[in-house]
């Protein structure tokens, strides 16, 4: 793609930001009313169970070591992701397809010690209908590693395109956006972390 061509393939708006930008920006203040509602909620009915599992105290559910462990392991792929974003820019091929590959295996590795931690509150007698602590976490991290899905599926479409030469550095902004929503997905998470697992 021309450098003329490629400037014609951008929106701007009267703000001098790009239409899928600002979209994408939108986009994340109403995800951050949704998930500012559930957290909302999670701390309305935190501590009101009046039967167990309780996640905190001599008998609690909350594994705080495992779970720091998979929060690092987030944490690590928004830098992942920028290095993704850097080789897009300065047209590094492998560099972006090995990054965008690296942010998603980590985001799919924190899936995994959540689908652990699920199926362990379950066997632990902890449901979705169980108490007020099982109905509010489920939903609020539930919601949220649906949206750690969604931005893994994202970023191995990303990786598909730099595979079949479809990611010149002209398409950084399809990155860029990629990279705003994985860091959003990330800092929703140290809100929850904190909130439910740090904070007795």
């Amino acid at each position: 793609m021309s450098e003329h061509a490629a400037q014609i393939d951008r929106h701007y708006t009267t703000t001098g930001i790009d239409s899928r930008k600002l979209g994408l920006w939108v986009l994340i203040g109403s995800e951050s009313l949704f998930f500012g509602s559930l957290i909302a909620t999670y701390m309305v009915y935190r501590g009101q169970s009046t039967v167990g599992p309780f996640p905190h105290g001599p008998d609690g559910l909350l594994d705080i070591p495992l779970t720091s462990v998979s929060t690092f392991v987030l944490l690590m792929s928004s830098l992942a992701m920028v290095l993704a974003l850097h080789a897009v820019q300065v047209s590094n091929r492998r560099g972006a397809i090995t990054w965008l590959l690296a942010t998603a295996l980590l985001g799919a590795g924190f899936l995994g010690f959540q689908a652990y931690e699920f199926t362990h509150f379950w066997h632990e007698g902890l449901t979705l209908d169980r108490n007020l602590f099982g109905a509010s976490f489920f939903i609020l991290t539930g919601f949220h590693g649906a949206h750690v899905a969604v931005g893994v599926v994202w970023l191995l479409i990303l990786m598909t395109e730099a595979w079949r030469h479809r990611l010149p550095a002209s398409r950084a902004l399809s990155v860029e956006i990629a990279g705003l929503y994985w860091h959003f997905v990330d800092v929703v998470w140290i809100v929850i972390f904190t909130l439910i697992y740090l904070i007795e």
